[in-house]
């Protein structure tokens, strides 16, 4: 079996403790599925192609709840537009890559994913050794000054993949079998909070993450889940604003 490259390897590693919290997630996601009607076909599908826990719990309620097709549809969609934010805050460190591979790093993208890899590119120490632009052609990139990038990202992301795939899975086959007293929606905010903390390093971003949690807390119950892209917005503004007044 061939060995991964270095930075494929620190990928994973970086990865590691992320995965604590997608285990439990996947569980959920693949029980609240079954839960709600949905055949292990279509469950275990939807982690595979959605491949976005929030969105998946946000739309197997709504089927729990018979709403409309259309509705569903739409509540995913805007529940993951915070990617567009991700990709364009990301897309620069991959532009000189191949179209085909950067699809496959952009059906990749989690929130796990982006905020491990962006902390790690902008600190300039993606380069993970020697071997690390061998065959940067076959992977679809490599670019002066950029080699590792995606295969560090592919690393931290496929592992996100292949646990939030086989975790669903587990929870399919429990069913209605997992114990309310594991507590295991609470995995679920933890998730997001370990990629959030450490992201608050000064005045601006810790506005940003106040306001926006203030903001999200307000919305719950804002028709097709609007409330999460409206505390977005409103948090990346309070935290320009506050950066503006302080420069």
């Amino acid at each position: 079996m061939p060995r991964l490259p270095p930075t494929v390897r620190a990928g994973v590693r970086a990865s590691l403790p992320l995965l604590v919290g997608i285990v439990p997630f996947g569980l959920v996601a693949g029980v609240a599925a079954i839960d709600a009607g949905l055949s292990p076909v279509a469950a275990l599908g939807m982690s595979v192609v959605v491949f976005a826990g929030a969105s998946q719990l946000a739309v197997i309620e709504l089927l729990r709840s018979d709403a409309a097709v259309p509705v569903v549809v739409l509540t995913g969609i805007v529940i993951n537009l915070r990617m567009l934010m991700y990709s364009a805050s990301i897309a620069p460190y991959f532009q000189r890559y191949r179209s085909r591979w950067k699809a496959v790093l952009a059906y990749l993208l989690t929130d796990q994913a982006y905020a491990v890899s962006i902390a790690r590119f902008e600190s300039g120490t993606e380069s993970g050794g020697d071997d690390e632009g061998d065959d940067a052609e076959a992977d679809g990139g490599g670019s002066e000054g950029g080699e590792g990038r995606d295969r560090f990202y592919f690393g931290v992301a496929a592992s996100l993949w292949v646990v939030w795939v086989v975790s669903t899975a587990v929870g399919v086959g429990l069913g209605r079998g997992l114990p309310d007293s594991w507590g295991l929606d609470f995995a679920v905010p933890l998730v997001f909070l370990a990629l959030l903390v450490p992201r608050i390093e000064d005045g601006p971003t810790a506005a940003a993450g106040g306001i926006a949690g203030l903001v999200a807390l307000a919305g719950v119950g804002i028709p097709y889940e609007l409330g999460l892209p409206l505390a977005a917005v409103v948090g990346v503004g309070v935290g320009l604003a506050v950066e503006e007044v302080r420069d």
